[in-house]
């Protein structure tokens, strides 16, 4: 396929899927592109001085801080923007409910000139992101310092192949994944590059429990969601299936989480906590059943790999004492070893 294509392909899947328009994810995309802007401010500065010859003071003037002032703007007035606008209506229309609602284009494509090409590439970046769309971005060509840190660092810093996220091993395993991907439905996620062998972390929901994504381990960035009626219901699917390696339950009622803890039995246990406990090397890390054997962590690494090999040491010329030990058993030698073999403190024997 066509790289272009392919682009365009997963960005309207992108935003098909809804991922674009909720304020949180417009507000962690804004607050990425100012990261961008202050973490790379002497990188931004060397490539306009090389491509336009723009002293610092200029370059803050005409591009930084403009550019700040927008994301800055963007960021405190986002849910404002969004929030459906009423209008006037007339005698015809009067019990009526008017309004404007902004909806995002979806696709948008930025073509930036030379002459200002930080300034009139984020600009209008910021009001494409906060209006819920997704953006491909085309810094011009003849400001090649400029476009260089765009290309290259820019994406760092936005929602696309971000380089703090893993790929996948191996390119069979990536398409194991990838058929993943067609169970359920995609409400997050769901791009793929696979020359880069990377998938987006991705959440499936209306998945069925009898769908592949449920039957095998995933080991990949997939979580598919299974709608249950109530805990009881959820507490039921869990003890239906083998023992899993790890349980997590997260809820702001203890209540729950511990009835989830007492209901259940798995390798590890997490309550509104993800594998942090991982760090701890006080807890062991293992399976039960199918999920796996042994454990591991700390002393539990030395235990786990070490045969407890069973020792009891006698001392020499206490033979004369054990004959009790010994048939025949009278009357009192049985009382004794009943007693002796019921009583945890005796030393006797």
């Amino acid at each position: 396929m066509d790289p272009v294509e392919d682009t365009l392909r997963r960005l309207r899947e992108a935003f098909g899927s809804g991922r674009t328009r909720p304020a949180e994810f417009r507000a962690a995309q804004l607050q990425g592109l100012g990261r961008f802007l202050q973490d790379n401010r002497q990188l931004l500065l060397d490539a306009l001085a090389q491509d336009l010859h723009k002293s610092a003071f200029e370059v803050d003037m005409s591009e930084f801080i403009l550019c700040q002032n927008e994301v800055d703007l963007a960021l405190r007035s986002l849910h404002t923007w969004m929030k459906d606008e009423p209008v006037a209506t007339n005698l015809l229309t009067k019990l009526d409910s008017a309004f404007i609602r902004k909806e995002p284009f979806g696709l948008v494509l930025i073509v930036a000139p030379w002459n200002y090409p930080l300034n009139l590439t984020l600009v209008p970046l910021v009001g494409a992101i906060a209006a819920g769309n997704c953006v491909v971005l085309k810094p011009s060509e003849i400001s090649k310092g400029t476009e260089k840190v765009l290309a290259e660092v820019l994406p760092r810093y936005l929602d696309q192949s971000s380089p703090d996220l893993g790929r996948i091993i191996s390119q069979k395993h990536f398409k194991r994944l990838q058929g993943l991907l067609g169970c359920g439905r995609v409400a997050i996620g769901g791009q793929s590059d696979e020359s880069e062998l990377y998938i987006a972390p991705t959440v499936l929901v209306d998945v069925q429990e009898t769908e592949p994504v449920m039957q095998e381990e995933i080991f990949g960035p997939i979580l598919p969601l299974v709608t249950v009626r109530s805990l009881d219901e959820a507490i039921d699917f869990i003890n239906r299936r083998e023992k899993p390696l790890a349980l997590y339950a997260f809820s702001n009622s203890s209540q729950v989480v511990n009835q989830v803890l007492e209901g259940t039995s798995s390798g590890s246990f997490g309550g509104n906590e993800g594998f942090i406990y991982m760090t701890l090397p006080s807890l062991p890390l293992g399976g039960v059943g199918h999920s796996g054997m042994g454990r591991y962590h700390g002393k539990f690494s030395f235990d786990t790999f070490s045969h407890h090999r069973a020792c009891l040491l006698a001392p020499s010329g206490l033979e004369g004492l054990n004959g009790i030990r010994y048939p025949p058993y009278g009357h009192w030698s049985q009382k004794l070893i009943r007693w002796a073999l019921d009583s945890q403190s005796c030393t006797l024997l």
